[in-house]
């Protein structure tokens, strides 16, 4: 047992610094010409969202740059936006891959197969198996320049896209293609992705708001291989003697069962939009990366978050609740208990401004006092 540690120990320093090497490597590379295609701006968006058969295995890094103050059980996406996060992947297709996640002191790997994802901590022996919901937190393999390029740009009109300048990422030319979203309630400035030429795979996706010169979000693949990797690879069993438990999607939240207003079909401007399996009580407003949520919160929850808000330097607290902002992102817990003669708390979440949600909460005081 003493021997099988230390080779562990020694496989996680070779990893780290393999990764140090990855991650400069872009440094290098990046001061190489890129070249350039005349290419519309729609047309390289029609080829990212057709890049999503393209396999390919690589590793790719994560930065974010914001800061949320949130509860404990929101902690893990916190720190995916607010950290780095290195990943290696393996992509066979859409319900073929494998995302590793690497830190300093282990490796969690999600497996994709058809019937939902399995993850494995490597540390503690312990898998779980998902679903696959439509809605979900988000988690790193989400982050993956080639997942969210597909996401942020499926529904972008061609009003909102124009080119900018090709760059070199991973060694490859990638062409420029900016998004800047034409909803006044957005709070994203714009979104830059940068598209493998001969693939159409997105290789860099950097977010970016208005009131900072910091991205929000900055991924990219620091190496890439478009071979189609082994099925070994990608496959997942767990072990024997592995504890296993299942995960927890948005649609096991306890939503409190007193009774709420029902939520309107637009709020700040927003259409309502529905997806299969979400909870009627969990509305989701907007398109394309303007996006607003609306959750019902128990008592006993919103209490404290909003404690955590009202703490945060910034924050707006007013009759209608406390909000904040950290970059792009915006979260308000709004309303008060019907208690207290209100028509519920909700949290309001997403990619709008500060005034956007305050309107939101407006509307939503309105519906309640029908």
């Amino acid at each position: 047992m003493r021997n099988g540690g230390r080779r562990l120990g020694w496989r996680w320093v070779v990893v780290a610094l393999g990764l140090a090497l990855l991650v400069a490597l872009p440094v290098v590379v990046s001061a190489l010409p890129a070249g350039d295609r005349d290419t519309t701006a729609a047309e390289l968006r029609a080829r990212v969202l057709a890049s999503t058969a393209q396999p390919f295995s690589g590793y790719a890094i994560s930065t974010g740059g914001l800061t949320l103050p949130v509860s404990d059980a929101l902690t893990p996406v916190a720190d995916l936006l607010s950290d780095q996060t290195t990943m290696r992947a393996w992509y066979r297709g859409e319900t073929d891959w494998r995302v590793d996640v690497v830190t300093a002191t282990g490796e969690t790997g999600t497996h994709r197969d058809a019937a939902g994802t399995w993850t494995w901590d490597y540390a503690d022996q312990r898998a779980s198996r998902g679903s696959a919901p439509d809605l979900a937190l988000p988690t790193a393999p989400d982050l993956l320049p080639s997942a969210l390029g597909v996401r942020l740009l499926s529904e972008a009109t061609d009003a909102e896209l124009s080119r900018v300048d090709p760059v070199r990422v991973a060694g490859r030319d990638a062409l420029g293609l900016r998004y800047t979203p034409a909803d006044d309630a957005a709070s994203v400035s714009a979104v830059d992705v940068y598209v493998d030429e001969e693939t159409g795979l997105p290789l860099r996706v950097v977010v970016r708001s208005a009131d900072t010169t910091i991205p929000a979000l900055d991924t990219r693949f620091l190496d890439l291989d478009t071979a189609t990797p082994a099925a070994a690879t990608t496959a997942f069993v767990p072990p024997a003697d592995a504890s296993i438990s299942s995960d927890r999607d948005l649609t096991d939240v306890d939503l409190g069962r007193g009774d709420r207003a029902e939520l309107p079909d637009v709020l700040a401007g927003l259409s309502r939009r529905s997806f299969d399996g979400v909870p009627a009580q969990i509305g989701v407003y907007g398109s394309g990366i303007t996006v607003l949520s609306v959750t019902p919160l128990p008592g006993r929850s919103s209490q404290g978050l909003r404690a955590q808000l009202e703490a945060t330097p910034g924050a707006v607290v007013d009759d209608l609740g406390v909000r904040i902002t950290s970059g792009p992102l915006a979260l308000m817990v709004a309303g008060t208990s019907q208690r207290q003669g209100g028509g519920g708390v909700y949290l309001l979440a997403g990619t709008v401004t500060l005034d956007a949600l305050g309107a939101a909460a407006t509307d939503l005081q309105t519906a309640g006092a029908r």
